[in-house]
């Protein structure tokens, strides 16, 4: 999956001591697209930046990263801004940028949308001791924001439910959908396989979870067995196609980046936890 980046290894200990060297990779963003010459990020002696105007990030083993708090008015040639998410497409082999990428626009996002108190509308400040911004006038803390949703293998002896999304990327996937106010994860799996292709579930197993900071989840796979009738009943605002798949005949997804593409894998093995 898109975290799985060893032999690398990712590190968000928050180290608001660190300072960036004249060689550090700096983040450069724009909405959804990041500064790049079509993989690395330029280095903070490229970028006439003083240390006031980085943030650090994390580190990849020993690299660490640094988030630029503005666009600089003079960016270095070579470079361009270009979509986080077509990066997953086009360097599938740097998984660790990949994931360096995703998770610096989760934070870049972050930084930017509270930069004033939500309560009082103060001016916000980085907080000295954690990943926190806090108000310095009515003490609000905000912490980086985390979306719980799951992703369902619903199983059918032989048979994996899968399904295509109405707009949006075009290989198949699973069910999937976000934890709702008062819910438990279980509870969000039986009405999300409920609202998109109208079955029953039970024997609800928890599998594995994946960071996806492009839209800011946390992903909880679970696997479930149809309860009762086995007829779809889709959801047409959301979903263009679900059918049920034997193993042999499941298509998986152009990369091993996601938690739906292992799910899916791992049914077409006979693996998935009983």
């Amino acid at each position: 999956m898109i975290q799985d980046i060893a032999p690398h290894t990712f590190i968000n200990h928050y180290d608001p001591l660190k300072r960036p060297a004249s060689d550090s990779p700096v983040m450069i963003f724009e909405g959804g697209s990041v500064f790049t010459d079509g993989l690395d990020f330029p280095r903070f002696g490229q970028l006439g930046l003083s240390e006031e105007e980085v943030t650090y990030l994390f580190s990849v083993d020993q690299t660490d990263y640094f988030l630029a708090d503005t666009v600089p008015e003079k960016l270095p040639e070579g470079f361009q801004f270009t979509g986080v998410r077509s990066m997953r497409r086009r360097h599938a082999a740097r998984k660790d940028h990949i994931f360096a990428a995703i998770t610096g626009l989760q934070l870049s996002r972050w930084y930017n949308d509270n930069r004033f108190c939500g309560t009082c509308g103060t001016p916000t400040v980085h907080d000295t001791a954690e990943r926190a911004i806090r108000c310095p006038h009515c003490g609000r803390v905000i912490y980086p924001r985390i979306v719980p949703a799951v992703i369902v293998g619903v199983t059918h002896g032989d048979e994996l439910l899968v399904t295509k999304y109405r707009t949006g990327i075009t290989f198949y996937a699973l069910i999937a959908g976000f934890t709702e106010i008062g819910e438990t994860l279980e509870q969000t799996v039986e009405r999300e396989v409920m609202e998109e292709v109208g079955l029953h579930v039970k024997n609800i197993r928890y599998y594995k979870s994946q960071p996806w900071g492009i839209v800011d989840d946390i992903l909880a796979g679970f696997y479930c067995d149809v309860d009762g009738d086995t007829s779809i009943r889709l959801d047409r605002s959301e979903l263009k196609l679900a059918e049920w798949k034997k193993r042999e005949d499941i298509e998986l997804q152009p990369d091993d980046f996601s938690l739906t593409n292992e799910m899916m894998l791992r049914f077409m093995q006979g693996r998935e936890p009983a």
